[in-house]
């Protein structure tokens, strides 16, 4: 699995009863660098485990042909990556199974879909997700339902920081930096416990604790909502990712052509300056991913990366922004005078592309 990625994917792997391995990564996307693997590695691991990072696909088609020379699985986590392609076919098409999230481009908030290769094993799939989930309440129905609105009261009137405020003075925030408390105690209790949710529930549930709540009539008329405005979306995430990567902040282009990124990753001299200035336009930079999972857990709780330096790079120097609001951050970055940075020479050497087999 990826380092550069969010804490609770970290903790759905441990509760599962699983060992993290982190993977060495391409500098300048954030995907699995195979080439990079070492031998004994890739005979000892039982699994794979994909990102795709902002909507940049890993490159599904070698791990496919990896995962199936060693008789294991590839799982994908297509959560950034709804419309992005790889190869011959969509991200999600190439993993035993793949998870696609109805909070980010959908923008629904709420889940998101499991993806199963093989359909015979949807039965027992339903029958363990009923067995996870818990009743959902009229009060988090309510709550789900003028969400909306708040927020928009919120940015209107610029009250981001007294709402952060209220929502740790209510226990609902768990965490004040990018990465969560580790608790190393406490986790090496609940490893002793896994395979099971119920012991890692502390950990899986930050800054959405009603993520095991059944979803209730109002989330799932907005889920369809939303999904009918999905294609409108990925072509304005498509156009906004198209002008971003035609600044001089922008990795180079591949020959794949332009997803349509959930965030686009440019490559600023000084992020912090970077981030307070769109601020000052009201747009929040998020899903920052630092540091890498395996400094930030130690060699206790995952097997850290053979080459770690492309990830602490990319996971100190990438700037993620919208899509959606391409022309105001050019605007804010331009105005700001943000210099670009360039990976290292030996981090940024020719590697094989994400859709090669080569």
């Amino acid at each position: 699995m990826s380092p550069v990625n969010d804490d609770v994917i970290f903790f759905v792997v441990l509760a599962a009863g699983l060992r993290p391995v982190q993977a060495p990564l391409n500098p300048l996307d954030a995907s699995i660098d195979l080439d990079a693997v070492p031998a004994e590695t890739w005979r000892s691991v039982s699994a794979v485990l994909t990102t795709n990072l902002y909507g940049n696909p890993d490159p599904a088609p070698r791990l496919r042909q990896k995962c199936d020379a060693l008789g294991i699985p590839l799982f994908e986590d297509a959560a950034h990556a709804i419309g992005s392609r790889v190869g011959d076919r969509p991200v999600g098409a190439w993993g035993e199974a793949s998870a696609f999230s109805l909070s980010k481009h959908v923008g629904a908030k709420a889940g998101g879909m499991l993806s199963l290769a093989d359909p015979g094993l949807r039965d027992a799939v339903e029958k363990t997700c009923a067995g996870l989930l818990v009743p959902r309440r009229a009060s988090s129905e309510l709550a789900y339902a003028v969400r909306p609105f708040a927020e928009a009261t919120v940015r209107g009137l610029r009250l981001r920081r007294a709402a952060w405020a209220a929502i740790r003075l209510l226990g609902l925030a768990d965490r004040e930096e990018i990465r969560m408390p580790l608790r190393p105690d406490e986790l090496a209790q609940a490893e002793r416990r896994a395979p099971g949710l119920e012991a890692h529930h502390p950990w899986v549930r930050v800054d959405m604790h009603d993520y095991r709540q059944e979803s209730g009539l109002l989330r799932l008329r907005r889920i369809g909502r939303r999904l009918d405005r999905l294609d409108d979306v990925l072509d304005a995430c498509r156009a906004g990712t198209e002008l971003l990567l035609s600044t001089p902040w922008a990795k180079p282009r591949d020959e794949h052509g332009t997803q349509p990124l959930f965030r686009v990753p440019l490559f600023v001299a000084d992020r912090d300056a970077a981030i307070a200035a769109l601020a000052q336009r009201g747009i929040v930079v998020g899903y920052l991913y630092d540091p890498p999972l395996d400094d930030y857990a130690g060699a206790e709780f995952t097997d850290p990366s053979p080459a770690p330096e492309a990830a602490r790079w990319f996971a100190r120097h990438a700037l993620p922004v919208d899509p959606l609001r391409a022309r105001t951050v050019v605007e804010v970055l331009e105005r700001s005078g943000a210099q670009p940075v360039q990976a290292p020479g030996e981090l940024s050497r020719s590697r094989p592309t994400p859709g090669g087999l080569g």
